[in-house]
């Protein structure tokens, strides 16, 4: 089994301490998040987890506690996001020259191969324009030169209340995400470039259009055949049923709630409301069986 730490909120950064006790306990709860009556338990035990995902903005709190899940006998690897986004859209993530540094001695710490750089969601806007992200992706993927082999880009998904913050975030509305438009096609193109020179191959996460005359190929956050080979075990895992279709991501169970998260990013699908997240962070029990 695969564990997934977490699509819905940023384990490492905002609960680590929660997850240590968790998986000193060997188990934890995970309320389904429509109905929070029902409650699956989820093994935390080594036997039963085959490596655990990280997703995160910022890995240094759950740095910290890396000795002993190895002395457990986990393996694990992270999905680190780094986009560099203006405040307006993006208020509370660490800066750009925080998150590299961390990114740096995360890398040092379980090495590039374990670790993939998240250049995601692209949001293109009359403030973040195809021109934005050309130069900004070019500076990041220069900091991150040495720390990773991989990155995954996406376009945002624009679910309705997404687009509505996103539309009160960004002057001029947002843009059109169609490889069809010269624009975007130069933007990809940019970005796989860029990505090279640097020693990394660019993926895209759950994309309805082929990317691969721009060298970019297919995307699989959670993949279960990388973690298969990166730790040399047999490992069947079968895609994701619960994801969206495009979506290439193996099975996994997601230890994560949606309105935890405290960034407050104007894009993000899990949270729909960041006083619903601080009021739900602030009633947080780091001794609960459940994140919330």
């Amino acid at each position: 089994m695969i564990v997934s730490a977490s699509r819905r909120t940023d384990i490492p950064a905002f609960y680590s301490k929660w997850f240590m006790n968790r998986v000193r306990r060997g188990w934890c709860d995970v309320p389904n998040p429509f109905n929070r009556a029902q409650v699956s338990t989820v093994s935390l035990a080594p036997r039963d987890v085959d490596a655990f995902v990280f997703w995160t903005r910022n890995p240094r709190p759950l740095m910290a506690c890396l000795d002993e899940l190895d002395g457990l006998g986990f393996r694990y690897l992270f999905l680190v996001t780094l986009v560099g986004y203006p405040r307006g859209i993006d208020p509370r993530s660490p800066g750009p020259e925080a998150s590299v540094s961390a990114f740096h001695d995360l890398a040092a710490r379980i090495g590039p191969d374990r670790l993939t750089w998240r250049y995601d969601p692209i949001v293109l806007s009359g403030v973040t324009t195809p021109r934005f992200h050309e130069e900004n992706f070019r500076r990041i993927a220069r900091a991150l030169r040495g720390t990773t082999h991989r990155c995954i880009i996406s376009f945002v998904n624009e679910y309705l209340k997404v687009k509505k913050r996103l539309g009160e975030a960004v002057p001029g509305g947002l843009g059109a995400a169609d490889p069809g438009l010269p624009e975007v096609r130069g933007l990809l193109s940019a970005v796989s470039a860029a990505a090279r020179e640097e020693g990394m191959q660019v993926f895209c996460c759950a994309g309805e259009h082929d990317l691969s005359p721009f060298g970019i190929l297919p995307s699989k956050c959670i993949d279960g055949e990388l973690i298969g080979n990166l730790f040399s075990i047999p490992l069947k895992a079968p895609k994701d049923p619960a994801q969206r279709a495009a979506c290439g991501c193996s099975a996994s169970k997601d230890i994560g709630m949606y309105d935890t998260c405290l960034y407050g990013c104007a894009y993000c699908y899990a949270t729909s409301s960041i006083e619903r997240a601080r009021a739900n962070h602030l009633a947080h029990d780091p001794e609960s069986p459940s994140l919330v």
